[in-house]
């Protein structure tokens, strides 16, 4: 890989040769290499390829050698470390700063010294950032312009706690999630927060609907609770989450029976009605804004493979992309692939059989890179080979564990097993050898399924891995319960998870189980998407309400009782009878947390209002009911997701009866020495090609010497591929619709080709010759296009490409100057 210097000539190739030629930037007196420059065309495809996968904006591409070196660094896994560490420091310094968790105190010196160092690393990527985009692309890019204020108000902030050596009210440390969801890793939770936003008008809509019904109602309650407008919307609040009912409608219900109606009717709009309206709504926009994210990730994928197809194509083939571009495309974009695995992948794309890979090949790019090829076997089972009398054995151990009777003989052991703990729950036996007989069948069962279907077999299915750790675990368990291991007692506790291959019996089950597996790693970012909500409520909570709730406080409210502490003396005994919501306060991070989890159970939540209202201000319920209504959204979001994935189970299990098939690629001998050839010329030194040595190996094993070996592809099955298959149809009549449809954000980067005279910048192409712009004049909309340039500029480049055959339809902008193949 080479990165030109900024300064110095431009050079054009002609016959391998290389040729100055003057232009807008100084490039003149260095010499550039055929390879040299193919490599900075790899380099920039592989960029666009990746840009697409991680849905990164066209306008952030890197424009030249600085912004490469820039972007090449702030793009590695240990940049990507450092942005994790130094967001998760910030965040966990409030464990440290006051009000503290006391065995964590620590000076103030020290924790604000932490945290500068902290917005120094924070800065220096900010600064890579801005190298690499130039100015005014980093100030449009709006969520590196907040991080950018925040790190400004954060570092005037810890100045000024470390010269006064004291901390003050920083409500603006619960910004600090910023730095932390700005992060590469936590890509998942941009998603989910830009999801919240996106499905926040709908919501919006109905809880202004809510409002109204509440303030209606309001005006018509009387006392005791409905005395004034405040107190009225405050129970109505309250009411709506069912914490205070029936105690607020009992005062009323006690003088009059009629007055139930009021708090019926109301509960009724409110809760059982306009509620489930919110979740329906919220639901739509939510399935809408999936479609439609998946769309638009879809074209934004095909627009990175447009780019990179037009730098990987010659003008003397501009309709395909040889084995050599694909393979030096690889080398950047998956550095770490074997040869081997590089040429599968180059066959597995190539479905017409062509020399080249035509564009549409090349639009299976991302579902076909991610594979694991595996040479599939000459026979049906991993015993073929083995002597006559060892495969009659395992042939049998295979039609065994296949057969139906085998599988409903396991789910009656299972359902035996499930009666048998419960009896000795209910009998309260402690008898260490119970378990050991259905342990010991499942035991068998999985020696038995590894020997008949093989290891690779076996372990490639969910269900099998399942029933292997379980099956490890209660084996564990019972160790631990015979030698008396208490640490270890909790794996006990997993023996009855066996009993979830019931399931597995009905359809509808299956469906639910499968959903609920694909939804684990989704929620662990919903679940971290809440936190950050929690962590910015829980500083908020801490700089009003530290140290505000205490035993016998609230003396004055109608929560006292719930805080007093009292002797009660009963005979010769003093009991201590005391209320303890007290504990739920806003003392330190980890009480706040707590706190917060209980407020968003909604179970008596108001006291826990009340009491801090009591002793600070009636304003501080403000704070009790914004963290009420952004739970419920995060919630309500949280509910439509599930929702969605599992109606999309459904339709998907009902419109598509086949599984996805795992592509296959057969390989020849001849192909196979002709890619080694060509590797050699390429890299003669690449120590990746013993991969490619392999296949030729494995023919020889195989007896396999003038036919060919058949590689399977295999990769866990994301919701984007299911989606694919789902919209299949939808999308290629978008395709046969829009045939030439490109991103508009292509204009700015790599539409504005090199032209000689004559030709038209194809920004213009396909628009009327109306409006079109006369021949060897620009578009004016990027910088590179050539026709924009000076007219004594154009005339000598124009001179020079009439002399080019078989140079790329695009150059690589990260170095100006034009390759041949």
């Amino acid at each position: 890989m080479c990165v030109l210097p900024d300064g110095g000539g431009n050079y054009d190739i002609v016959n391998n040769a290389v040729i100055a030629t003057s232009g807008p930037q100084n490039y003149r007196g260095h010499n550039v290499s055929l390879r040299q420059s193919w490599e900075m065309n790899y380099q920039e495809a592989a960029i666009y390829l990746q840009e697409g996968e991680n849905n990164d904006k066209f306008f952030t591409h890197p424009r030249n050698p600085k912004a490469l070196a820039a972007y090449l660094f702030a793009h590695n896994h240990l940049f990507y470390m450092m942005e994790l560490l130094t967001g998760l420091l910030l965040m966990m310094l409030s464990l440290c700063e006051a009000p503290a968790v006391p065995s964590l105190r620590l000076d103030v010196y020290v924790h604000a010294t932490l945290e500068l160092l902290a917005l120094v690393m924070v800065a220096f990527e900010l600064c890579m950032k801005l190298r690499w985009l130039g100015f005014h692309t980093f100030i449009r890019h709006k969520r590196t312009m907040v991080k950018t204020c925040v790190l400004l108000l954060q570092f005037v902030e810890a100045i000024v706690v470390l010269i006064r050596q004291t901390s003050h009210v920083r409500v603006t440390r619960a910004l600090r999630p910023i730095f932390l969801v700005d992060c590469r890793y936590c890509g998942a939770v941009r998603r989910n927060l830009r999801q919240i936003f996106q499905s926040l008008p709908p919501f919006i809509d109905i809880l202004l609907l809510l409002l109204f019904f509440m303030v209606i109602f309001a005006i018509l309650g009387k006392k005791p609770y409905f005395n004034t407008l405040e107190n009225s919307l405050v129970s109505l609040f309250v009411l709506l989450t069912t914490a205070n009912f029936p105690d607020v409608m009992m005062p009323a219900y006690s003088k009059n029976r009629w007055s139930c109606v009021f708090f019926i009717v109301y509960l009724s709009i409110e809760l059982y009605f306009v509620m489930n309206l919110l979740l329906a709504v919220v639901f739509d926009t939510f399935n809408d804004v999936e479609k439609m994210k998946f769309k638009s990730l879809l074209l934004h994928k095909r627009s990175a493979i447009d780019h990179a197809f037009q730098l990987l194509v010659s003008r003397q083939r501009p309709m395909g992309v040889s084995l050599k571009q694909f393979d030096g495309l690889m080398r950047f974009y998956r550095p770490r692939m074997s040869a081997r695995d590089r040429f599968l992948t180059y066959k597995a794309l190539n479905t017409s059989g062509a020399p080249m890979l035509s564009l549409q090949d090349f639009y299976k790019f991302y579902e076909v890179t991610g594979l694991k090829w595996k040479a599939r076997r000459s026979g049906e089972h991993w015993f073929d080979d083995l002597p006559h009398t060892t495969f009659l054995i395992f042939k049998g151990i295979n039609l065994l564990v296949k057969s139906k009777a085998f599988q409903y003989a396991m789910y009656v052991v299972v359902a035996i097993n499930g009666v048998w703990i419960l009896l000795f729950l209910f009998t309260h036996t402690n008898s260490n050898s119970a378990p050991v007989l259905p342990l010991s069948v499942y035991g068998v069962e999985v020696l038995l399924k590894i020997s008949g279907l093989g290891p690779m077999a076996y372990f490639s299915s969910g269900w099998n891995l399942f029933d292997f750790s379980v099956t490890v675990f209660a084996f564990l368990g019972l160790i631990a319960l015979a030698f008396d291991m208490e640490p270890f007692y909790f794996i006990v506790v997993l023996r009855p998870f066996q009993l979830l291959r019931l399931f597995k019996i009905k359809q509808r089950y299956r469906n639910v189980l499968d959903t609920m597996f694909e939804l684990f790693p989704r929620m662990a970012s919903l679940g971290l998407t809440l936190i950050i909500f929690y962590y910015s409520f829980a500083i908020v909570g801490m700089e009003f309400f530290a140290d505000v709730v205490y035993p016998n406080c609230c003396n004055t409210s109608t929560v006292a009782d719930s805080y007093r502490q009292i002797n009660i003396t009963n005979g010769n005994k003093t009991v201590l009878e005391e209320g303890y919501y007290y504990l739920n306060n806003f003392n330190n991070i980890l009480a706040s947390f707590v706190t917060l989890f209980e407020l968003t159970v909604v179970n008596n939540w108001y006291i826990t209002m009340e009491g801090v209202t009591s002793m600070t201000s009636h304003w501080s319920r403000l704070y009790f009911m914004t963290f009420y209504i952004v739970t419920m959204v995060v919630m309500t979001i949280i509910v439509a997701f599930i929702l969605d994935a599992f109606v999309f189970r459904m339709n998907y299990s009902r419109k598509n009866r086949e599984p996805l098939d795992n592509p296959e690629v057969e390989v020849g001998r001849d192909e196979v020495l002709a890619a080694l050839e060509l590797y050699r010329q390429i890299c003669p030194a690449l120590s990746s090609l013993s991969s490619l040595q392999g296949v030729l190996q494995a023919m020889d094993r195989s007896g396999v010497r003038h036919s060919s070996l058949v590689y399977l592809g295999r990769r866990s099955r994301t919701k984007s591929d299911l989606s694919m298959k789902m919209y299949e149809e939808e999308i290629q009549v978008r395709n046969r619709g829009n045939p030439g449809r490109q991103d508009t954000s292509r204009t700015a980067l790599t539409s504005c080709f090199w032209f000689p005279s004559g030709v038209v910048c194809r920004v213009f192409e396909g628009k009327p010759s109306s409006a079109r712009p006369k021949p060897g004049t620009g578009c004016g909309q990027s910088r590179f296009c050539p026709f924009t340039r000076a007219s004594a500029q154009l005339a000598d480049w124009t001179a020079q490409h009439q002399l080019m055959r078989g140079v790329p339809a695009v150059p690589s902008h990260l170095h100006l100057s034009v390759n041949s193949s």
